[in-house]
C-alpha cells in the first residue's frame, strides 16, 4: 500500500515556501498550496494567512485535498500514487483523475470509486505509471500550446515529472 509520507516528501522537495509569480494561473501559493485552495479550507483566509500557514495544515490540505480523492491508502503501488497525486495536485485533483480514467478505460467522472481504484490496482502498474507519466508530458504541451506564457514553466514541470521513478 502508498504512504503519504512519501508523497509529501516528494511535493515539499519540488515546492518552495511563498511565491506569487506574475505569470503563475495559481496566484499567491505557499508550499505549492494556492491561495484558492486554502481559502477553500479556510474561507475568510487572507494572503497573509497563507504566508504564514503551519506545517500541520498543510499536511491537513495535502490529505484531504489531495492524498484522499484518490483513495490512495488503497493504491497498492507507491510509484504510481506518487504519480497521481502529485498529478492532482500539479494540475487540479478533478482534473487529474479524469485524465487518468480515460488512461484506464473507465466511467469519466472525476471522482476515484471502486471501479476506478479496482483498474488501477489489477492494471500493470509499470505500464500504467508509463503511461499516465507520458499522459502527463503531453498535458504540460497541451497547456503550453493553449497558453504560451505557461511556457516559462516548462522545464520545471518537466524536471518534476522526470525525478518520479517507477519501483516496484
Amino acid at each position: 500500500m502508498a504512504y503519504d509520507s512519501k508523497t509529501i516528501s516528494f511535493i515539499l522537495k519540488w515546492e518552495g515556501g511563498f511565491a506569487d509569480h506574475p505569470l503563475d494561473k495559481g496566484g499567491p501559493t505557499n508550499k505549492g498550496i494556492t491561495f484558492n485552495t486554502f481559502r477553500h479550507f479556510h474561507p475568510h483566509a487572507t494572503v497573509e494567512d497563507l504566508k504564514n500557514m503551519s506545517d500541520e495544515d498543510w499536511i491537513g490540505i495535502f490529505v484531504e485535498g489531495y492524498w484522499d480523492p484518490w483513495c490512495a491508502d488503497d493504491i497498492k503501488n507507491q510509484s504510481v500514487a506518487l504519480i497521481l497525486v502529485d498529478w492532482g495536485w500539479a494540475s487540479g485533483v478533478r482534473t487529474a483523475i479524469k485524465q487518468v480514467q480515460r488512461i484506464l478505460g473507465v466511467k469519466v467522472d472525476g471522482i476515484v470509486g471502486r471501479q476506478t481504484l479496482a483498474a488501477i490496482n489489477n492494471t500493470n502498474q509499470q505500464e500504467l505509471f508509463n503511461d499516465i507519466k507520458a499522459a502527463r508530458y503531453r498535458f504540460i504541451e497541451a497547456i503550453i500550446e493553449r497558453d504560451p506564457s505557461q511556457k516559462v514553466f516548462r522545464n520545471g514541470w518537466r524536471n518534476r515529472l522526470d525525478d518520479i521513478h517507477f519501483e516496484f
